[in-house]
């Protein structure tokens, strides 16, 4: 009778205790690994956004800068044309000059109605005393004539001569005062010409800013994103012409389930592996935690009370800082997928 090899016997026996054995090893592994992580994958890199926005309207007169390119703060990126904003800026100083023109009228009329005033005083001043003179050869010609001392012609022509000087002397006022009223409106031409000019100045200062506007630089460091502009493109104040992605600046949001978020904690230190770069693994810290859902922040939030209810797993996004930024600078894009995992403690 043939005897069993009893290595061939007991061979499937031990397969199968070791196969068991290393599942219970991955099992019990595994389970301690979920005691103490939280991982996703539903996770992206992210960056600012730097929108590139002319403050000056006109035809573009030429663009430094291609796709991604690397561009440095305050680099020229773009030069509108100004030729009609030079011309509007010397119609400007023409009008400008008017009205300097115009403000010195005014001060000129002011003063020659000084001067006017002056004058007349002054004559006044001699019609008054001539005035009196006369009076006074009136009254002694009329008492004269009583005595029978002088004629009757003579006193009344001294009575004649004081009558004339009088209606001189008030007609003398009058026009001082006259003049005098033409003041207030002399002095009203004149505030109303300064405020005339001062406008002009600030106009002439808002469009000399204007054409320092021509000039588009560069708002941040960074990368150029798809750009929107070419030379003698018409664009308009405000309109995005390209944006500039920081490549300076990089974090992780990592949306984890609001059944893991429980045990998460600001501080926690997280493994950060790229879909691009399985074999970099990167280190990482919870900085902050949303206080509310994606779905809730979102542009059209849904509402469960609009019709039949189903729940479903909201997400909570976290963000988490990169602690190893600078030695892997070099291979972070904004929008790359990546995978968390965060030690829980």
């Amino acid at each position: 009778m043939e005897t069993q090899d009893p290595i061939k016997a007991y061979l499937p026996k031990i397969i199968l205790f070791i196969v068991v054995v290393v599942g219970l090893y991955l099992g019990y592994n595994k389970y301690q690994y979920a005691q103490t992580h939280e991982d996703t994958d539903n996770a992206q890199v992210e960056t600012y956004f730097v929108p590139v926005l002319p403050r000056m309207t006109g035809y573009v007169k030429s663009v430094s800068v291609k796709d991604y390119d690397v561009v440095k703060k305050d680099q020229l990126l773009i030069e509108i044309d100004t030729d009609e904003a030079q011309l509007a800026l010397s119609e400007m100083e023409a009008d400008l000059f008017q009205a300097e023109t115009d403000v010195e009228n005014a001060k000129a009329n002011i003063s020659n109605l000084a001067m006017t005033v002056k004058s007349t005083e002054a004559n006044l001043k001699s019609t008054y005393l001539r005035k009196e003179k006369a009076k006074k050869d009136a009254d002694r010609d009329a008492n004269l004539v009583a005595e029978n001392a002088i004629t009757r012609k003579q006193a009344d022509d001294s009575k004649s001569a004081h009558e004339v000087l009088q209606a001189q002397y008030e007609a003398g006022l009058a026009d001082i005062a006259t003049a005098k009223s033409r003041l207030p409106i002399l002095q009203a031409a004149l505030h109303k010409a300064e405020a005339v000019l001062a406008v002009k100045k600030v106009k002439i200062d808002q469009q000399k800013l204007k054409l320092t506007y021509s000039k588009v630089y560069a708002p941040s460091s960074g990368r150029i994103g798809k750009k929107s502009v070419e030379a003698g493109q018409f664009i308009q104040a405000g309109q995005p012409l390209m944006t500039i992605v920081q490549d300076s600046t990089f974090w992780v949001v990592a949306n984890f389930k609001e059944t893991q978020v429980g045990r998460l904690k600001i501080g926690a230190e997280a493994e950060i592996k790229l879909d691009a770069y399985p074999n970099r693994i990167l280190k990482g810290r919870i900085a902050s935690i949303s206080e509310s859902t994606g779905a809730k922040s979102a542009l059209l939030p849904p509402d469960n009370a609009s019709g039949n209810f189903v729940k479903v797993t909201q997400r909570v996004p976290v963000k988490i800082e990169i602690l190893d930024l600078a030695q892997n600078k070099d291979i972070l894009r904004a929008g790359l997928s990546l995978e968390v995992s965060v030690e829980i403690k």
